[in-house]
C-alpha cells in the first residue's frame, strides 16, 4: 500500500495523540507572566509614554526609589512627557490628571506626583521627570486609564489605554 504525505502526517498525528493520553498527570497550565506594556502617543515632537506594572514585580531598590510598597494588589502608573527624538529627548514639566476605571465600573482619581531623576554630568534643568501614582487592583480585572496632560505653556493632550491583570 502506498501512502500519501497527507495520510502519513495524519497517521503520525493520531499516534502522537494516543501517546499523549498515556501520561499519569495532565500538563499544568502555563503561568501567565505579566510584563509592562507601554502606551505611547506622539504629537509633533512631543512624546507621552505611560507604563503600568504590579508593584510586587519591581525589585526592592526600585520600589524604595519610587517611595512605594511592593504588593501584588497594587499597580504603579508611570507617565513621562518628552520633547525631541528618542535618545536625545528632554523632559517636559506637565500637570497630569489620571483616572482609572475597573470592569465593575468603579471610577477612581489617581494622585500622581513628580519624580525627578538627575542625569549624571547634566545640569539640574535636564533632569528626567516622571509622574507616578498607585492604585489597587483585584485580579483578574481590566483597568482603563484616562490621562489628561497639560504641558507647561498650556498645550493639552489626552491618552486612554487599558491593561489586563491575571490572577495567579
Amino acid at each position: 500500500m502506498r501512502t500519501t504525505p497527507c495520510l502519513t502526517r495524519t497517521l503520525i498525528l493520531a499516534g502522537l495523540l494516543a501517546l499523549a493520553g498515556c501520561g499519569e498527570e495532565a500538563p499544568k497550565p502555563a503561568r501567565i507572566i505579566e510584563t509592562p506594556q507601554e502606551a505611547v502617543t506622539r504629537n509633533g515632537d512631543v512624546t507621552v509614554r505611560a507604563n503600568v506594572v504590579r508593584t510586587d514585580l519591581l525589585n526592592e531598590a526600585m520600589a524604595r526609589g519610587y517611595g512605594i510598597d511592593r504588593d501584588e494588589g497594587t499597580v504603579l502608573l508611570m507617565v513621562s512627557v518628552r520633547r525631541g527624538p528618542d535618545g536625545q529627548d528632554v523632559a517636559l514639566p506637565a500637570r497630569i490628571d489620571a483616572t482609572v476605571t475597573d470592569l465593575q465600573g468603579r471610577h477612581r482619581t489617581l494622585a500622581l506626583r513628580e519624580l525627578r531623576t538627575e542625569v549624571p554630568g547634566a545640569p539640574p534643568t535636564q533632569a528626567m521627570i516622571d509622574y507616578i501614582g498607585t492604585t489597587e487592583v483585584s485580579a483578574p480585572d481590566t483597568l482603563r486609564f484616562d490621562l489628561a496632560i497639560e504641558r507647561e505653556g498650556g498645550a493639552r493632550s489626552t491618552m486612554q489605554f487599558t491593561r489586563e491583570f491575571a490572577a495567579h
